[in-house]
């Protein structure tokens, strides 16, 4: 017998969101992730009478039980991995990287998008909110990633939530440059192949040039020379960017937006 679990979210939006989650038996349950490994999860979220099944992949670091709380990392792929195959969200990026690296020092969720959609911001904030009250989080450590629509996913969710992630690295995305005056104050470290036919690595200067502009000065923008549309292999195989994310914190929030 299943039953649901209604939780009330409070955003931003004049609609009242409800997410719920299925918990009884089966194999989408959040209590089945165990440290060191990426399971399957479903998310049901309500937004005013449509409800919407978001399916995602859980990743909790092998040290998981040992540290009262984690950095968590919001993972968003791009348009090739739209559709219900959730499997194919593991073909790039952080939901790869961690089959091998059991000790990935983030908690990481990586969900799906349904074929022919773009990445819901208000979905998205659900699921990290969901994410967030379930298992052992540092608010003040909260970050986003993502390649092509996932890079312009990272972009719209800061613009729509600018007080929500410590850090954030879009890779080969884009956004509206009339935002940067909500992201100013937000650390990016933007990513961009320089022979990108696909997504003109433009997008990207043009949103670092406008934060700049505006008075930012935590926006950085690395152009592989030579690199088509494929610029997410090398930027996820960079430690460096990892350990960059982890260098932020949020200073005077709980990270609740």
């Amino acid at each position: 017998m299943m039953k649901f679990i209604t939780h009330k979210i409070q955003s931003m939006f004049p609609l009242a969101m409800t997410v719920l989650l299925l918990a009884g038996p089966g194999p989408m349950m959040a209590a089945e992730a165990k440290p060191g490994t990426q399971t399957a999860q479903e998310l049901k979220i309500k937004i005013g009478n449509k409800e919407t099944t978001l399916d995602y992949w859980l990743f909790l670091p092998k040290s998981y039980g040992q540290k009262k709380s984690w950095p968590l990392m919001l993972f968003l792929h791009g348009a090739g991995e739209r559709g219900s195959n959730l499997n194919q969200v593991k073909k790039w990026g952080p939901p790869k990287r961690v089959g091998s690296k059991k000790d990935f020092p983030f908690i990481v969720i990586s969900p799906q998008c349904p074929k022919n959609k773009r990445w819901d911001s208000a979905q998205l904030h659900s699921l990290i909110e969901h994410v967030a009250t379930s298992h052992k989080i540092d608010r003040s450590q909260i970050y986003c990633t993502g390649l092509s629509m996932g890079g312009y996913g990272t972009w719209a969710m800061i613009a729509k939530y600018p007080k929500l992630f410590a850090a954030v690295a879009p890779v080969c995305g884009g956004g509206d440059p009339s935002t940067a005056k909500k992201i100013t104050g937000i650390p990016i470290w933007a990513f961009h192949g320089g022979a990108d036919r696909v997504v003109p690595a433009s997008r990207s200067q043009s949103m670092v040039d406008a934060i700049k502009k505006a008075g930012g000065t935590k926006a950085k923008l690395t152009i592989y020379p030579g690199v088509n549309h494929n610029s997410w292999s090398k930027t996820y195989a960079n430690e460096k960017v990892y350990a960059w994310l982890l260098s932020h914190r949020l200073e005077s929030s709980n990270g609740k937006q």
